[in-house]
């Protein structure tokens, strides 16, 4: 497996030289994260064996959010708290698109426009089930923003997993849409989009950034039935913390250039992109997100500070969300290379550690 820290060595200076002008200072500690994790420059961890008490050093990860050899174990946390949260409803995946035309704008000032674009996302998502007749209340939503195609372009899109539900506060009653021989109906799509452009349009005038001269008239967005909601949810929590791209999908580096694999999202095959070292490390870091930046959030009924309303929900409707757990992998455990016993953290963050005493490689798909 070629992993991304040792392409960030190999092809870092014609990265700046190209590129330079274009980083921020986001982008230049994520690319110094990257190519320190896990290696010798990384802070270092004590390990202890809790058999022959044999002691060593290993490299920490590097815990950035772009990093796909990190935060596994938050990608996990994240998942199951959501799990957590699931009613019984119909889910829906609804997406809204920004449009070509907006993404250097987006690119440019990614604090004000990508959050506008997850906040708008919302406000559309209520405002339509406040208007529903069967619904007519506050709804839920799970939101994760995305910035890349399965290719890596840049291409913001928000993806809200909605329950077909909404509580009436005024009334205290819980609402549901009612399934048909054709299944259960959200909301109209063309409509949703409409009312997506209009309330970012007005938000982006109001936050004093200039819009692009020239934009389509129409939008898009989609709103597809996803059952329970649970395989929605393990689908945008598959990369939440761990970068754009897995390093087991990168399969070259050779000549200059790198090669990474991916699966076309019309044909549902597996393609391949090839590009130049610097032009590849520009393809991942431009998703690169501003530093604090929340891209999964939770709204109406499902944000963290209703609780107490999710667990009510839960009793009066007798629906037990234990029964859907997601996939889970553990750390690997750091074995003792003298006796195989478990070893266990001491002492951790040692920094100027020699890079001699790091006997073992780093382990992977731990963080420490």
């Amino acid at each position: 497996m070629i992993r991304l820290a040792s392409i960030v060595g190999d092809f870092e200076a014609d990265f700046l030289a190209q590129f330079g002008t274009r980083l921020n200072g986001d982008h230049l500690h994520a690319l110094a994260a990257i190519r320190t994790c896990r290696g010798p420059a990384s802070p270092m961890m004590q390990v202890q064996c809790t058999g022959c008490d044999h002691q060593k050093l290993v490299p920490h990860s590097c815990g950035h959010r772009l990093c796909p050899h990190c935060q596994h174990h938050e990608s996990q946390a994240w998942l199951e708290r959501q799990m957590q949260r699931l009613v019984p409803a119909d889910y829906f995946l609804v997406t809204f698109t920004l449009p070509a035309e907006f993404r250097g704008l987006a690119s440019a000032r990614a604090d004000v426009v990508l959050d506008l674009v997850m906040r708008c996302a919302w406000e559309t998502v209520r405002t339509f089930s406040q208007n529903d007749r069967q619904l007519q209340g506050t709804p839920g939503a799970i939101a994760v923003l995305h910035t890349h195609t399965r290719r890596l372009d840049y291409h913001p899109h928000v993806h809200l997993v909605v329950p077909a539900a909404a509580v009436d506060a005024a009334k205290q009653r819980w609402r549901r849409k009612r399934r048909t021989r054709k299944g259960t109906y959200l909301f109209n799509e063309k409509a949703l989009a409409k009312v997506f452009r209009a309330k970012l349009l007005a938000a982006l005038e109001a936050a004093g950034v200039r819009l692009p001269a020239r934009y389509p008239q129409e939008w898009v967005a989609h709103c597809k039935a996803v059952g329970a909601g649970q395989k929605a949810l393990i689908y945008l929590g598959r990369y939440l913390y761990r970068g754009v791209i897995r390093e087991q999908d990168i399969l070259a580096c050779h000549n200059g250039r790198v090669s990474f694999r991916y699966r076309d999202a019309e044909t549902g095959r597996l393609e391949k992109r090839s590009l130049a070292g610097a032009d590849f490390l520009w393809l991942v870091l431009q998703h690169v997100l501003p530093r604090g930046f929340r891209r999964a959030r939770n709204y109406g009924f499902l944000h963290a500070n209703c609780k107490r309303l999710i667990v009510l929900l839960h009793l009066l409707l007798r629906f037990d969300p234990a029964r859907f757990v997601p996939p889970r992998k553990l750390r690997p455990l750091v074995r003792c290379p003298c006796c195989g016993a478990v070893m266990m953290v001491v002492r951790t963050r040692i920094r100027a550690a020699p890079a001699a005493a790091v006997t073992d490689p780093p382990v992977s798909g731990v963080l420490f």
